[in-house]
C-alpha cells in the first residue's frame, strides 16, 4: 500500500473553496472552483484504501474509486483518469452532479468519525485536468463496421451507449427533439451545478468520433419508428421521462402556475443566448416575484436556486414530509439555505388562490404518521392548520412521468407497462420488438445520471450481441454465393 494513504488521521476532510453566497447568487456560474493539486493529493490520499470498498459498491457504475484516489495522491493524474474512464463516460459531469452524499462518500468507511473522503470533487478535478492537458481522446474503432444502430434520444444513456457502441465500429446516428445535445444536463440542470461548456465539449467528442446527429427530429412526426428499424440493424429507446407529474386543487388552472420543466428550459435557454420571448415578458422569469415551489427533489432545489439567481422577491419550498424524509440531496438543501430560501417543512398545498392569476398558495400543515408499506412514514394533515403564502409565481417540482411512447411514435406494438415505461426483458434489455431496446429513465422511471450511463452501457453491450448472433444466424442460414456481406444502410436525413 502507498505510504501516501490513509491521512484520514491526520488531514481533516475539505471541500474546493466554495463562492461566497453574495457572489454566487448573482449569476449560474458553478459554486465550487476546482482543487488546487496539492489540495486534491491531500484529500485523495485520505482513502482507507478498503478491502471491501463501500464506495464502489455503492457507486451505480461500479467505479474503481479507490484505485484512482491512490493514483491521484501519488500525482499519477493520466493514470487516474484512465482508471476513472474505464467505468464511466461522463466522470467529469457526474463529479459535479451525482448525489454522492447518498451514493460513494455517504457510504465512505471513513465517514462515521472523519468525514468521507471528497469523491466527487477529486473526480471533478481529475477529468477537467484530463481535458485540459489532452489526455481526452477521441473514441475511435480499430475498425469499421457496417451494420448501423439508431438511437433516440441524446441524453446521458444516448450518449453513453453512442460511445460504447461507437468504439466497437457501429455506425451510430442519435435522433433528438432538441436542438442541442445532452437531454436534461443541457436544458432541465442549472449551470450553477454543471456549466453548459462542460455538456458540450462532450456532445462534440462524439461527433468528432463519428456519431451523427439528428436534431430537431420527432420520432414518430419527422421519422415513424418503422423507417428507423428498416434502415438500422438495431434501434435503441433513450428518450428519458419529461411529461410533469400534475396536481389536481381547486385553482390550478390560474396563470402564472408552471411545471419545473418548462421554467428550467427557458431560464438555460436564456443562458445559452437562445430566444426565450415566455422569459422576457415574465411569463417564466422569476425576477421581484414571490416564488413557491412545490417538491422536495433534486428539480425543486434546481428551481429555487434558480429563482434566487433570477432576482425573485422572496422564495419558499413547501414539502409535504420532514427534511430526513426528502429525496433530494441534503447538500443542495444546504446550499439552498445559504442563498436565502426558506424551507416550509411538513406542508402539503391543498388550494391556489388568486383572481385570473394566482396570488397565493394555501397549504396545510402535515405530520407524519404510522409507516407504509415501503416504511415510509405517511404524511397526515392537520385539521385547522392551513395558511396561505403570498406567491406571484407557483413552480411544480413533482416529478415526472414517461411520456406515451406508442401513440407518441405511431409504435402500437411498442410494450409499456402500468406506469408508462417501455417494457424490456430485463436480461437483454430488448422491448416486445425485435431489434428495439430500451435503457435509461423510460424504463426505470426518473433517476439519476449516473443510473442512465450505467444502463447505457449495459444495453450498449446487449444490442452487440444482439446483433452479432443475427449477422451469425443469417450467415449459418444462407448459401456461401450468397451471405450478406454486411448491414443496412443508415437513415439519411439533415441534421
Amino acid at each position: 500500500m502507498a505510504s501516501k494513504m490513509l491521512k484520514f488521521v491526520t488531514v481533516p476532510q475539505h471541500m474546493p473553496e466554495k463562492r461566497g453566497v453574495d457572489a454566487r447568487r448573482q449569476d449560474f456560474q458553478e459554486i465550487y472552483s476546482r482543487f488546487e493539486p496539492k489540495n486534491a493529493a491531500d484529500q485523495a490520499a485520505r482513502c482507507s484504501q478498503c478491502g471491501v470498498p463501500f464506495c464502489q459498491i455503492h457507486c451505480p457504475l461500479q467505479n474503481n474509486i479507490p484505485d484512482w484516489l491512490m493514483l491521484t495522491a501519488e500525482g499519477r493524474l493520466e493514470e487516474a483518469y484512465e482508471v476513472s474512464s474505464a467505468t464511466n463516460n461522463m466522470p467529469e459531469i457526474c463529479g459535479r452532479i451525482c448525489p454522492q452524499d447518498r451514493l460513494c462518500e455517504g457510504n465512505c468507511v471513513i465517514e462515521k468519525g472523519f468525514n468521507s473522503v471528497t469523491i466527487g470533487s477529486v473526480e471533478k478535478y481529475i477529468t477537467d485536468t484530463a481535458w485540459e492537458k489532452g489526455w481526452v481522446k477521441v473514441p475511435k474503432p480499430r475498425r469499421e463496421l457496417e451494420q448501423s444502430v439508431g438511437i433516440i434520444g441524446a441524453g446521458p444513456a444516448g450518449m453513453a451507449a453512442a460511445e460504447q457502441l461507437r468504439k466497437k465500429g457501429y455506425q451510430v446516428h442519435i435522433y433528438d427533439r432538441y436542438d442541442r445535445g445532452g437531454g436534461l444536463m443541457i436544458y432541465g440542470i442549472p449551470g450553477f451545478k454543471l456549466e453548459k461548456d462542460v455538456v458540450e465539449r462532450r456532445t462534440k467528442l462524439l461527433q468528432d468520433a463519428g456519431i451523427v446527429y439528428h436534431f430537431n427530429c420527432d420520432i414518430g412526426r419527422d421519422v415513424t419508428m418503422d423507417e428507423l428499424r428498416e434502415h438500422h440493424d438495431a434501434v435503441l429507446i433513450a428518450t428519458g421521462v419529461y411529461k410533469a407529474r400534475d396536481i389536481k386543487l381547486p385553482g390550478v388552472g390560474l396563470g402564472n402556475i408552471v411545471p419545473a420543466l418548462d421554467y428550467l428550459v427557458a431560464s438555460n435557454r436564456k443562458g445559452l443566448g437562445d430566444e426565450v420571448p415566455a422569459y422576457d415578458d415574465g411569463s417564466l422569469n422569476a425576477a421581484g416575484k414571490n416564488v413557491v415551489v412545490i417538491g422536495g427533489g433534486d428539480t425543486a432545489m434546481d428551481c429555487v436556486r434558480t429563482a434566487v439567481r433570477q432576482g425573485a422577491k422572496s422564495v419558499k419550498c413547501l414539502y409535504r414530509r420532514d427534511r430526513a424524509n426528502m429525496p433530494g440531496s441534503q447538500r443542495e438543501v444546504h446550499h439552498a439555505e445559504e442563498e436565502g430560501v426558506e424551507f416550509v417543512w411538513l406542508s402539503a398545498p391543498e388550494a391556489f388562490v388568486g383572481d385570473g392569476t394566482v396570488s397565493g398558495v394555501r397549504a396545510i400543515r402535515m405530520h407524519l404518521g404510522v409507516p407504509d408499506a415501503t416504511g415510509r412514514q405517511t404524511p397526515q394533515p392537520i385539521e385547522g392548520s392551513s395558511e396561505t403564502h403570498p406567491a406571484d409565481l407557483v413552480i411544480k417540482a413533482l416529478g415526472f412521468d414517461p411520456e406515451d411512447l406508442p401513440v407518441l411514435f405511431g409504435a402500437p406494438g411498442l410494450e409499456v407497462t402500468r406506469w408508462g415505461t417501455v417494457k424490456v426483458n430485463h436480461r437483454t434489455m430488448m422491448s416486445k420488438l425485435d431489434g428495439v431496446f430500451a435503457a435509461g429513465d423510460i424504463v426505470r422511471g426518473a433517476s439519476l445520471v449516473v443510473w442512465a450511463v450505467r444502463d447505457g452501457r449495459d444495453v450498449a453491450e446487449s444490442i452487440h450481441k444482439h446483433i452479432t448472433a443475427k449477422l451469425a444466424g443469417e450467415s449459418a442460414e444462407q448459401p456461401a454465393d450468397v451471405k450478406k456481406a454486411g448491414g443496412k444502410s443508415s437513415l439519411a436525413m439533415a441534421s
